[in-house]
C-alpha cells in the first residue's frame, strides 16, 4: 500500500464529568466498541450507479459500445476509439427510499461528480489513448458506519457509495478490427490511533484532566483492469473486461494509560483490524449489434465473485490492566472488566451472473449549414439477483433482487463555434431500482431483532455534458470520431 494522505489532531487537554463512579472507563470501551464493531463492506460508486449518464441510460450493457472518458470504467479498450481529445463532466443524485417493516431506513443519497478525459495519439504508428475517470462525492471523501452484526441493515445499499473513485488506463489499436486496453483503479483505506493519558478524578470528575492525540493515515489501494474490444465487420462488436478485487482495511488502535484518584493506574490496549469496503472481482462478456442504421442493441453480462465476500466485522483484541489499590476498590468504586472477544458469524453469499441489455436509436440526424446534428433516445435494463443467504440467524444482512429499468436523451452538436471544432455532447438519464418486498423469517422465536419485512426503491437521475476536440486541435491523430 501507499501513503495517500496523513490527517494528524493536535494534543488536547479536557476536563471529563460524569457519576462518581467510574463511569468514564465503560463508557469509553462502549464508543471503541461502537467505533470497532461491523463496518458494512461495500462496493464503489459506478459498479451501483454508473458511470456517464449515456451508458447508465443503457442499462451499463456498454462493454462493447462505450467510448470517451466513460470506458475507463466498462471498457479501458474503448479509449483507443478517440481520435481526437475527448473530456466530460456530470453529476448525478441517487435517492434511497428503502424500507423494514414501513418505515424508512434513512439510507443516505449518493450524490457526486463525475469527470474524465481522453488523450489520444499514436505509439509506433499504431493508434493510442490514455483515459483517466474520476468520481467525487460532493459531501465526503469516504465514510465509515459501524454496525453490530444483529442491527438490521441495508448491506449492499446503507451508505455503500461515500467514496472517491479514481482509475486511470491506456488502450492500443493494434489492428482496425481491435481493441486492447488496461490500467489501474484507486480506492482508500484507512488506519487510525488514539492515546489518551492523564489523570482520572473518580471523586470529583470535573478535576479530571486528560489528553489526546489523534493520527489518521488514508492509504490507496491499487487493484487492476483490462479490457479487450473486438469489431466483426461494421455492425457487430465484441468484448470482454476484467476488473480485480480490493478490500479496504479499517484498522484501528487505542491506548489508555493514567492515574485514577491516586488509588492504582489503568492500562488499557485494543487492536482492531475490518474490512470496511470490498469489490469482488468481475468478469464481463458483451456484444453491440447495429441492428440498423439508426439502432444499436447491446448485451452484457457479469460474473460476480461475491463468494469471496469477508465479513464486514472488526476482529478485536484488548488488554486491561487495572490492578487493585493496595487498600481495595471504595464501595462506590466499580472497575471495568475487560470486554469479551466478538463472536463472528459467517456470512455466506454466492457467485451471480448479472445480466444486462441496452438500446440506443439515434431518432434525429441532420445537417444545418454543413453542421451534424444528432439526438438520442435511450433504454436498459438489468435484473442482479441477491447474492447474500437467506438471514434466518442472528445476523441481518437485508438485501433483495433487484429490477432496473433506466431511460435517456442525448444530443450532439458539430462544430457549435467555428472557433472550436469539434463535437458538444449532451446526455441525461434516469435510472430506477426495484427491491421487492419480502418478508425475512427467523429460525428462532426469541431472536434479537425477529421477523421482518424489507423492500423498496432506488431513483438515479443525472446529467453528463463532453466534448471531443477534432483534428485540428490534435495533429496526432487522423480525424474525429463522433457517435
Amino acid at each position: 500500500m501507499e501513503r495517500h494522505r496523513s490527517l494528524r489532531s493536535r494534543r488536547g487537554t479536557a476536563s471529563s464529568a460524569g457519576h462518581s463512579r467510574v463511569r468514564w472507563a465503560p463508557a469509553l470501551l462502549g464508543a471503541l466498541a461502537l467505533l470497532v464493531g461491523a463496518s458494512p463492506a461495500r462496493a464503489n460508486p459506478p459498479d451501483t450507479f454508473g458511470f456517464g449518464s449515456r451508458e447508465t441510460a443503457m442499462g451499463g450493457a456498454v462493454a462493447a459500445e462505450t467510448r470517451g472518458f466513460a470506458a475507463s470504467y466498462y471498457n479501458p479498450a474503448a479509449l483507443a476509439r478517440s481520435r481526437g481529445l475527448e473530456i466530460g463532466i456530470g453529476y448525478f443524485r441517487a435517492e434511497h427510499s428503502l424500507e423494514m417493516n414501513g418505515r424508512d431506513n434513512g439510507v443516505d443519497p449518493v450524490k457526486g461528480m463525475n469527470a474524465g478525459l481522453v488523450a489520444p495519439g499514436t505509439v509506433l504508428g499504431l493508434p493510442f489513448a490514455f483515459g483517466i475517470a474520476v468520481h467525487l462525492p460532493d459531501d465526503r471523501i469516504s465514510r465509515v458506519r459501524a454496525l453490530r452484526q444483529e442491527q438490521p441493515r441495508w448491506e449492499l445499499y446503507d451508505n455503500r457509495n461515500q467514496r472517491l473513485f479514481l482509475a486511470a488506463n491506456v488502450a492500443i489499436e493494434p489492428t482496425p478490427w481491435l481493441w486492447i486496453g488496461g490500467g489501474l483503479s484507486f480506492m482508500s483505506s484507512t488506519r487510525g490511533r488514539l492515546d489518551i493519558t492523564g489523570g482520572a478524578n473518580v471523586f470529583r470528575p470535573d478535576d479530571s484532566k486528560l489528553r489526546h492525540e489523534v493520527d489518521a493515515d488514508l492509504t490507496a489501494v491499487r487493484y487492476p483492469q483490462a479490457g479487450v474490444r473486438v469489431a466483426l465487420g461494421e455492425r457487430v462488436a465484441l468484448a470482454a473486461v476484467y476488473r480485480g478485487e480490493f478490500q479496504l482495511a479499517l484498522d484501528l488502535s487505542a491506548r489508555l494509560f493514567g492515574d485514577i484518584s491516586g488509588l492504582t493506574t489503568a492500562l488499557y490496549d485494543l487492536q482492531t483490524h475490518s474490512i470496511n469496503n470490498f469489490l469482488p472481482q468481475q468478469a464481463v462478456v458483451g456484444g453491440s449489434w447495429a441492428v440498423t442504421d439508426r439502432l444499436k442493441a447491446t448485451f452484457d453480462a457479469t460474473w460476480i465473485n461475491w463468494s469471496a465476500y469477508v465479513a464486514p466485522v472488526a476482529k478485536l483484541d484488548a488488554v486491561l490492566e487495572i490492578p487493585p489499590p493496595p487498600s481495595g476498590w471504595p464501595s462506590t468504586v466499580t472497575p471495568p472488566t475487560t470486554p469479551a472477544p466478538t463472536r463472528i458469524v459467517p456470512l455466506h453469499m454466492y457467485d451471480r451472473l448479472v445480466p444486462r441489455l441496452g438500446l440506443e436509436w439515434n431518432a434525429l440526424a441532420e445537417k444545418r449549414s454543413g453542421n451534424r446534428r444528432e439526438g438520442f433516445l435511450r433504454a436498459g435494463y438489468e435484473i442482479a439477483k441477491s447474492p447474500i443467504a437467506a438471514q434466518t440467524g442472528s445476523t441481518n444482512y437485508v438485501d433483495r433482487d433487484r429490477h432496473t429499468v433506466s431511460f435517456g436523451i442525448g444530443a450532439a452538436f458539430q462544430d457549435v463555434l467555428p472557433e472550436l471544432p469539434g463535437t458538444l455532447m449532451i446526455d441525461g438519464h434516469v435510472q430506477l431500482s426495484q427491491l421487492p418486498t419480502e418478508t425475512t423469517r427467523k429460525t428462532s422465536a426469541a431472536d434479537y431483532v425477529g421477523d421482518y419485512t424489507a423492500g423498496g426503491s432506488i431513483l438515479n437521475v443525472g446529467l453528463t455534458a463532453g466534448f471531443a476536440f477534432d483534428e485540428k486541435h490534435d495533429p496526432t491523430t487522423a480525424k474525429a470520431v463522433t457517435r
